[in-house]
């Protein structure tokens, strides 16, 4: 058995209610001004958070000029307001962009790095400010990853900053955040941890202590997306996706993604398709590819989904790809507007992202990579 680390915030909250927590946790720290980060349309749901807040007597900046998945110009924009305002906490509520971005301007705020120094892994020289996140999709697991994601402009793709010092303090997992979301991102994120927990039980490098997550993970999902994509307000299916969603982002420390996420960043830089879609449209077809390099932990993903007295490899595949239709997630590259005729660059950008390719259960060549872009045409 290899030895890993596995990295956890020190404190994790689950439950009804627990952001309410927030500002008891700021006073403990002794923070008194609180940069946080959300989403526009989350203010209605947070106004009675902030008045509590400032009844405690902490000063609160917030930001919520983030309506897309973040690039290295917005960090810019985010970092310059965080430093005239002087933070000596930063807080993420909202989906992954919104974390991630959370946990960069912790990390950045009073360091002299540049980010574009820190894209790969371990580069992050400190971070000085306290760090909260609270998830309101249910597919990231960013509030508990060591991972944070920006568009990189000048290539047109998605680049991953990997450090221990960017796992958040506290996580605060309330499934009732999650009731505002649309049924469109409650798919496209439930696909993605999905993915996630897919790809960290059959990579190159899958670890046992890992694994019960991975398959939990998967589980959870197979059982509960669909309904939570039907019902916003089903609170046991909007658990069972957020605890799935927590343990795929434990496993992406210690273990991480593989040919999936590989092929997802060249859609999300060149046509800003969501992460969750691009990865929810990959998953079947990287599967498949799969398939022969280790079918009998495919074999365990199909019993995980339900298939019983005799899964088999294939209907894993099967399930994964018919989940998504339900979903309402387009099956084909070309309905989620991506040019056939661009296969051959996607396929070169995918390849540069070896970080990731080297965890993939199968060797993936350039020829490989073309015929899994072509296949979803």
């Amino acid at each position: 058995m290899r030895p890993i680390t596995l990295q956890q915030p020190s404190r994790t909250l689950f439950g009804v209610g627990c952001l309410s927590r927030l500002g008891d946790d700021c006073t403990e720290h002794g923070a008194k001004r609180l940069f946080i980060l959300h989403p526009r349309a989350l203010l209605p749901s947070l106004v009675g958070l902030m008045v509590r807040l400032q009844e405690q007597g902490l000063t609160v900046h917030r930001y919520d000029r983030m309506e897309r998945e973040p690039t290295v110009s917005d960090f810019y924009d985010v970092l310059g307001a965080a430093r005239k305002f002087r933070p000596d906490a930063v807080i993420g509520i909202g989906g992954g962009s919104v974390m991630d971005m959370a946990k960069l301007i912790a990390a950045f705020a009073e360091s002299s790095q540049r980010v574009e120094e820190c894209f790969g892994t371990g580069l992050v020289k400190k971070r000085a400010l306290w760090l909260a996140c609270a998830p309101t999709t249910a597919g990231t697991g960013s509030e508990v990853s060591p991972n944070a994601i920006l568009l990189d402009e000048t290539d047109k793709t998605k680049k991953d900053i990997a450090s221990p010092l960017l796992m958040p303090d506290v996580a605060y997992i309330d499934p009732t955040l999650t009731f505002t979301v649309p049924p469109r991102v409650t798919a496209e994120t439930g696909m993605d941890a999905l993915t996630h927990c897919i790809e960290a039980y059959t990579s190159k490098f899958a670890h046992p202590v890992i694994d019960m997550y991975a398959l939990e993970g998967i589980r959870l999902i197979a059982h509960n997306l669909l309904r939570a994509v039907r019902s916003k307000s089903d609170l046991p299916a909007r658990e069972a996706l957020l605890c799935a969603s927590y343990y795929g982002g434990i496993c992406l420390g210690p273990v991480n993604m593989a040919a999936v996420h590989a092929l997802s960043y060249p859609l999300g830089g060149e046509y800003h398709l969501s992460h969750g879609l691009a990865n929810a449209i990959l998953l079947p077809a990287v599967m498949r590819f799969n398939l022969e390099a280790t079918p009998e932990r495919f074999t365990d993903i199909a019993r995980a989904c339900g298939f019983s007295p005799s899964p088999t490899p294939e209907s894993a595949v099967s399930f994964v790809a018919d989940l998504a239709r339900s979903c309402g997630i387009p099956a084909r590259l070309f309905d989620a507007g991506v040019p056939r005729a661009d296969v051959p660059h996607l396929a070169e950008s995918a390849m540069q992202v070896t970080r990731l390719l080297k965890n993939n259960p199968r060797e993936m060549t350039l020829t490989d990579a073309v015929r899994i872009y072509e296949s979803l045409f």
